[in-house]
């Protein structure tokens, strides 16, 4: 999805005032670290099927808004425009890069120093309320998030939020804020695996503020999401095969 006219013109669109523009935004922002909170811990030690149903309705409500907004409110078409190329070899440098380094650091640096061991039997247990047994079905759950949820984030935080902010505030601005606002709910996440004080939890913090930012710039310089979500894809794949070698002696093959 991507639509540069949408979203190119600073102020309100025409019959929402800034302040109406400017509550959906704020809504935005805190639903995502909300709907975590209330699925990831304050549901930790529910039954598995709770936890689903939360985690569904707080995805649906989240990935809906943005469509609604726009088509209901601001009365504006949505489109589906062919992929454009704008942004695509800036995404996939970023996302190679990130790829890399977060592998040689996780092997050369944190699993060595213990840092993510802690995290090991939590996110065994995250794993098993999802009932995800087997090599195949990690593998899966792995290609849904790192393809399809990296698609609907991007279109979430960038097309959306981010486009939102663009209108009520300078480009540097929206960039941050809406760099803030992603980073929020995975802060409650790297918390719950790792705690409060672990150096893995701000470190891998600063890191998702650094993507969720240069995602931002991305998609404002491109006007395409599919540099974002390329990049973004590619990250997400190095976190799962992260994972992976935490929990692959319990999986399995």
């Amino acid at each position: 999805m991507s639509d540069p006219t949408r979203d190119s013109v600073q102020g309100g669109p025409a019959g929402v005032s800034r302040a109406a523009l400017a509550a959906v935004v704020v809504f935005a922002i805190v639903f995502p670290t909300l709907t975590t909170w209330v699925y990831f811990i304050a549901l930790a030690g529910a039954a598995p099927a709770l936890q689903q149903v939360a985690y569904g309705l707080g995805k649906s409500v989240q990935f809906v808004l943005p469509v609604v907004w726009v088509a209901c409110f601001e009365r504006q078409r949505l489109s589906f425009p062919a992929a454009r190329r704008a942004g695509l070899p800036a995404g996939l440098f970023f996302g190679l890069t990130v790829f890399a380094g977060a592998l040689l650091a996780y092997h050369l640096w944190l699993k060595p120093a213990g840092y993510l061991a802690p995290a090991a039997e939590t996110v065994r247990g995250k794993i098993a309320a999802f009932e995800i047994d087997s090599l195949w079905e990690y593998a899966a759950m792995g290609v849904f998030y790192s393809v399809v949820h990296a698609f609907l984030e991007e279109y979430y935080w960038r097309w959306f939020v981010f486009a939102e902010l663009r209108r009520l505030m300078p480009v540097v601005a929206a960039i941050a804020v809406s760099a803030v606002g992603f980073t929020l709910h995975h802060i409650l996440v790297l918390s719950f695996y790792f705690g409060w004080f672990s150096v893995a939890t701000w470190f891998f913090t600063l890191s998702v503020a650094v993507g969720g930012a240069f995602w931002a710039w991305l998609y404002h310089r491109s006007g395409s999401l599919y540099g974002p979500w390329l990049s973004h894809l590619l990250i997400d794949a190095a976190i799962f095969a992260v994972g992976y070698d935490l929990v692959c002696g319990w999986l399995v093959t």
